[in-house]
């Protein structure tokens, strides 16, 4: 879970197929043995195919909240200088949207008309209904 670090960049394979990129941030804080308070920040690159590529670039921007689940897949090249690059990237295979901040967001996100000037666009997004169920300790089998 992390937030974007840029815009998604929305492509069209060769087949007809969608594909987004898109970076997050993602944070981790800690206590060292001094009780120090510790931070960490890692970048992450994120591909999308299909459906959800199309999904994450008309309703996520840089600075939205996402979780992501999927796999990781390094790819290897040969620059045009000779030098041998590697990437590891996160290919997505579920995009969560994160909680809607105030004053913009994407479901009230304004979209510009054609010669219309501003279009605000309202659409219900789906959202995650958790349980309301006591889970007792005892009862976990392991």
């Amino acid at each position: 879970m992390g937030n974007l670090t840029r815009d998604p960049e929305l492509k069209t394979l060769p087949s007809g197929s969608s594909v987004a990129n898109f970076g997050i941030a993602t944070n981790r804080v800690w206590r060292n043995q001094q009780g120090e308070k510790q931070e960490e920040v890692q970048f992450h690159n994120i591909v999308v195919f299909g459906k959800q590529a199309d999904t994450v670039s008309q309703y996520l921007k840089k600075g939205s909240s996402v979780l992501v689940e999927g796999r990781l897949q390094t790819r290897n090249w040969e620059a045009q200088d000779g030098t041998k690059r590697t990437k590891t990237e996160i290919v997505a295979e579920r995009v969560q949207f994160g909680p809607r901040r105030s004053g913009g967001g994407f479901a009230g996100q304004e979209k510009e008309g054609a010669g219309k000037g501003n279009i605000k666009q309202e659409e219900q997004l789906e959202t995650i209904e958790y349980p309301e169920e006591d889970i007792k300790p005892e009862e976990i089998p392991f």
